[in-house]
């Protein structure tokens, strides 16, 4: 008989990465809280051609209730999350979010705790800065937890003083059975690849970072992977490879000699948020260069298992300065960190502790 946690999950989706970066990390988070015997079921919208575009099949360790994208079947999705021990509502579901943060804290009773999961904080803290109407902020206070994609101190600060009870970063990590090492493939090789969907508040940061690189490096091949880069010049060195399916990644990650993470504006302002293909990278072992952020030496060692840089032009400078046998030498290393303390079966644990949950005295399953 298992004692874990009956979940309610409701978020953008579990099936499809297709404009979805948050999948991989609930993919990687589902699934280990599943390994240590706690129940979810996730609930998401059927939008933004996610469905069509699955990369997922329904899961084993998840129920997955698709439902349509009009305020009724909400709300049949919130009578069927009733009396679970946990409700989480992610930020950035696409369809009926305000509602939704709203609903939510209605299911909240003795044996309920709410959860408001943010999976971009800088970007939701700056528009309640910005607006003191803004319909989430009085919500906080009414949250039990406030758990975070990444953020570290200045994003549990500002929770703290908008009057969250609690805000506890869990961080991106590696799922290990889905980003690992494969052999290279020849559609991949090249110098350096990012990987990373065109999105307003990204677009200046890859033009400085990646393709003020490209210019530098006239002599090297250079892969893009990503939605919405099709009607973008870049410079003639680059290659397009559109939507980059997750089962790709790990064979992108590993056939190029350098791997770039840039973050978005807002994620690269506050630090301590690493992005998903951080964890990605250093778990198939791939060399790792990303754009400098605050916090970067909690999750990887700078010139041992990173390279980071300032600037397209150092970006540049690292790449024309790497071999292939310092290249391996650092996936390697990353490889080593992430496995040791960077894993979403660390993460579990770490959102067990922040809901209060212990497992039972004989362990429960794992």
């Amino acid at each position: 008989m298992s004692h874990g946690l009956r979940i309610a999950f409701f978020g953008s989706s579990l099936v499809s990465a297709y404009w979805n970066g948050a999948a991989t990390y609930y993919r990687g988070l589902i699934r280990a809280l599943h390994a240590r015997g706690h129940h979810v079921t996730f609930y998401e919208p059927d939008a933004y051609g996610r469905q069509q575009h699955r990369d997922l099949q329904d899961p084993d360790w998840a129920r997955v209730v698709v439902y349509s994208n009009d305020r009724g079947s909400v709300d049949e999705c919130l009578d069927d999350a009733f009396g679970v021990d946990v409700v989480v509502k992610a930020s950035g579901v696409g369809t009926f979010d305000a509602y939704l943060e709203a609903q939510v804290l209605e299911l909240r009773r003795s044996g309920t705790q709410v959860v408001f999961w943010d999976v971009d904080a800088p970007a939701t803290l700056e528009r309640v800065a910005k607006d003191a109407k803004d319909l989430f902020r009085p919500l906080i206070p009414r949250y039990d937890h406030i758990l975070t994609y990444g953020g570290g101190a200045p994003v549990v600060n500002a929770y703290r003083e908008l009057g969250a009870k609690q805000c506890v970063p869990i961080y991106n990590a590696l799922d290990p059975d889905t980003h690992h090492p494969v052999p290279p493939e020849p559609r991949f090789a090249g110098d350096l690849a990012f990987l990373g969907n065109r999105l307003p508040d990204r677009e200046a940061r890859v033009d400085a970072f990646f393709l003020k690189a490209a210019e530098a490096l006239p002599q090297s091949r250079l892969l893009l992977g990503g939605s919405g880069w099709e009607d973008r010049v870049v410079p003639a060195n680059v290659v397009r490879l559109g939507h980059v399916y997750t089962q790709d990644h790990n064979a992108l990650n590993c056939s190029a000699r350098a791997v770039l993470n840039i973050h978005r504006d807002s994620m690269a302002r506050f630090g301590f948020s690493p992005a998903t293909r951080v964890f990605e990278a250093a778990g198939a072992g791939a060399c790792l260069i990303t754009d400098a952020f605050e916090g970067v030496e909690q999750f990887l060692e700078p010139g041992r298992e990173v390279l980071v840089a300032h600037s397209g032009e150092e970006v540049a400078e690292h790449v024309k300065r790497l071999t292939p046998e310092d290249a391996r030498r650092m996936g390697q290393a990353a490889l080593r960190r992430v496995l040791a303390g960077h894993t979403y079966a660390h993460r579990a644990l770490e959102v067990e502790a922040a809901l209060g949950y212990r497992a039972p005295a004989w362990g429960g399953p794992v």
